[in-house]
C-alpha cells in the first residue's frame, strides 16, 4: 500500500485584465464593449505531498474557496488517492452550503492522481475520445456594435460554421426585448440552414413563464437542439420545467443551477429536464461530475458539461451519453472569452480559433490534467493566498 500523503495545500488568488469587455446593465453579463477593460479574478491551488508530486487547478471563484477554508485544514495527513472517501467526508461538511467548494480540490486530487500514475485523467477514468465536437457558445448580446441585434448573431453563426463549428448556441441580452429574442431565434436558423445545431440559453433572464412558452414555440419553429435555462426561477423550478416541457417540442437542457448527485436526480426522475447539465467545479469535481453522468445514463438521458476547460475535455472523453464540448464565451470582436484568459496557460488554448477545421478540440494527453502553468504569470497578477499546513 502506498504511503503517500498530503503535507501542505496553497491557494493564491491572482487577477487579470479581460479586454474589450465590460459588463451589461445590471453588472452581472460579460459584453463586448471596445477599449473597456474587465478585472477577473480566479484562484490557483497546489496539494503538495510527501513523494513530491504536485496536484494544481486553477479556476473557481471566492464563495468556493471559502467553503474550502472551511475543511482544508482535514485535508492534511490524508491520502490524496482517497478521492471517494474525501468527497464523501467534504460533502457532509458542506451539508448546510451549497458544496460548490467540494470541485476545486477534488480536480487537483485528480490532477495528482494522474501524475503518480504517469497518466492523463480522461485514461483513469477508462476515456477513449481524442478528439470532442465543440459549439461556439456566444458572449452576451450588448448594445456596443458587438452582438447587438438578431442580425449581427446570424453574421456570427455564419461565420462559426465557415470556421468548423457543428453548433452555435445563443446567450441573449440581459435587457432583453421579447420580439429581439424571438427574431434572433429564426433569424440565425435562417441564416445557417438545416444542417447546423442551434441551442439557446438565455441564462435565467427571461421575466414570465408565457413569455418563455414563446421563446420556446420559437425556438420549435427553427428546430432547435436545445433550451437552456430560460426564465428567472433561476434554473431550479422543477414543476415549473415540467409544465414547460408539456408545452414546447424543443429539449429542455436543466440542472446547471442546482447542486451535487441527488439534486441531479431528483430533477431527472421528476422528469422536469430532457439533458442534464453537469460542472466538474460546480458539481463535486470530477468524482462528482461523474457520478451526476452515470446515473443520467441510467435514465437514458444526455448529460452535457458546461463551459470549457481542462478538466471538463477529460470529463467529456470519458462519458458516452454526451454531445458538445462547450466553447464560452465567444465573440465576433473580441478574443476575450470570458473564461481563464490564455495567458495563464502554457500550452493550452480555450477560444473561438482553437478547433481543428471539423470542428474539435482535443484531449491533454500528458500526466493529470495534461496542461502547464505560466506561474510567472501568475505571480506576477497575485493579489492574496493562504497556506495550509
Amino acid at each position: 500500500m502506498n504511503n503517500l500523503k498530503i503535507t501542505s495545500i496553497e491557494v493564491d488568488e491572482f487577477k487579470y485584465p479581460l479586454k474589450d469587455v465590460t459588463k451589461d446593465y445590471n453588472g452581472f453579463n460579460l459584453v463586448y464593449k471596445k477599449n473597456s477593460t474587465q478585472t477577473a479574478v480566479t484562484y490557483a491551488l497546489k496539494v503538495f505531498t510527501n513523494q513530491g508530486i504536485t496536484g494544481t487547478y486553477i479556476g473557481g471563484d471566492s464563495p468556493s474557496f471559502a467553503q474550502f477554508n472551511m475543511f482544508a485544514s482535514y485535508l492534511i495527513g490524508k491520502n490524496p488517492l482517497h478521492r471517494e472517501l474525501i468527497y464523501n467526508d467534504i460533502k457532509r461538511a458542506l451539508r448546510k452550503f451549497d458544496k460548490m467548494g467540494m470541485g476545486p480540490i477534488d480536480i487537483a486530487l485528480w490532477d495528482l492522481a494522474g501524475k503518480y500514475y504517469n497518466a492523463p485523467i480522461y485514461e483513469l477514468l477508462g476515456g477513449w475520445k481524442t478528439k470532442i465536437p465543440a459549439y461556439a457558445s456566444t458572449m452576451h448580446g450588448d448594445r456596443n456594435g458587438g452582438l447587438d441585434s438578431p442580425e449581427a448573431y446570424a453574421e456570427f453563426a455564419v461565420s462559426c460554421k465557415n470556421m468548423g463549428y457543428p453548433a452555435f448556441k445563443i446567450h441573449g441580452w440581459g435587457d432583453y426585448k421579447l420580439d429581439e429574442e424571438i427574431q434572433t431565434i429564426l433569424k440565425v436558423r435562417e441564416a445557417v440552414g438545416n444542417d447546423m445545431d442551434l441551442m439557446l440559453d438565455p441564462a435565467c433572464e427571461i421575466n414570465t413563464f408565457l413569455e418563455t412558452v414563446k421563446i420556446g414555440r420559437a425556438c420549435d419553429e427553427a428546430n432547435y437542439l436545445w433550451l437552456e435555462d430560460p426564465y428567472k426561477d433561476t434554473g431550479i423550478s422543477i414543476h415549473g420545467h415540467k409544465m414547460l416541457k408539456g408545452l414546447i417540442k424543443t429539449p429542455i437542457l436543466q440542472t446547471e443551477h442546482i447542486r451535487g448527485l441527488e439534486e441531479h436526480v431528483n430533477f431527472i426522475q421528476s422528469g422536469a429536464t430532457d439533458i442534464v447539465r453537469v460542472d466538474p467545479a460546480y458539481d463535486g469535481g470530477i468524482t462528482g461530475a461523474m457520478k451526476i453522468a452515470h446515473a443520467a445514463e441510467g435514465f437514458g438521458l444526455d448529460c452535457e458539461v458546461h463551459a470549457p476547460g481542462p478538466a471538463q475535455r477529460h470529463l467529456i472523453a470519458s462519458i458516452r451519453n454526451t454531445n458538445y464540448y462547450e466553447m464560452a464565451l465567444v465573440h465576433p470582436k473580441t478574443s476575450t472569452n470570458g473564461t481563464i484568459i490564455d495567458e495563464v496557460y502554457e500550452n493550452y488554448d480555450d477560444s473561438l480559433t482553437s478547433i481543428n477545421s471539423q470542428g474539435e478540440i482535443s484531449i491533454p494527453s500528458s500526466a493529470g490534467l495534461g496542461v502547464e502553468y505560466n506561474w510567472d504569470f501568475i505571480e506576477k497578477h497575485k493579489t492574496g493566498g493562504r497556506k495550509y499546513e
